[in-house]
């Protein structure tokens, strides 16, 4: 069995919804969620102009391989409505992998460890909610650390459990 630490983000529509259904969707295709964050809500990044978000990181457990993960996620991404027009664009749904197990890959379109998760406090701190000591294998530094060590200043508010 592989641990996958997910990122969920929305800021269309009805994003407390919107997060709910794509938590089933992971659960029916990719595997059972072992662990889930509070939901945030985040000033947009990337492209500030657009509405904040919720964001929310689950740690799932699945049989599929990595490449089998990806595919799986685009595929509930397209199922809920997401449209990819513009880098850092509004979206329905947005589920990034962040980790699978303490693995390193770097395929073309998979990125393992997700590149800009320790520069990205919408990322860092409902990761460090659920798993405050997993270490980052790249970085060699625990999710806790590279929190506390952010400069990213966006605003961040915890919304409910």
């Amino acid at each position: 069995m592989n641990t996958i630490f997910l990122l969920l983000g929305s800021n269309l529509g009805d994003r407390k919804l919107l997060l709910q259904q794509a938590i089933k969707h992971i659960e029916a295709g990719v595997g059972p969620i072992i662990k889930k964050s509070s939901v945030y809500e985040t000033q947009s990044w990337g492209k500030t102009d657009l509405p904040d978000y919720l964001n929310q990181v689950i740690i799932a457990e699945t049989e599929l391989s990595e490449q089998k993960t990806l595919q799986t996620i685009l595929n509930i991404e397209l199922l809920m409505g997401r449209v990819r027009e513009e880098k850092w664009g509004a979206r329905i749904i947005d589920i990034d992998i962040l980790f699978y197990n303490s693995e390193v890959i770097d395929e073309p379109g998979l990125h393992i460890p997700h590149p800009e998760l320790h520069k990205r406090r919408f990322t860092l701190e409902p990761l460090a909610e659920i798993a405050p000591t997993f270490i980052h294998p790249v970085l060699n530094k625990t999710i806790l650390q590279l929190k506390n060590e952010l400069k990213d200043s966006l605003l961040i508010k915890k919304l409910y459990f």
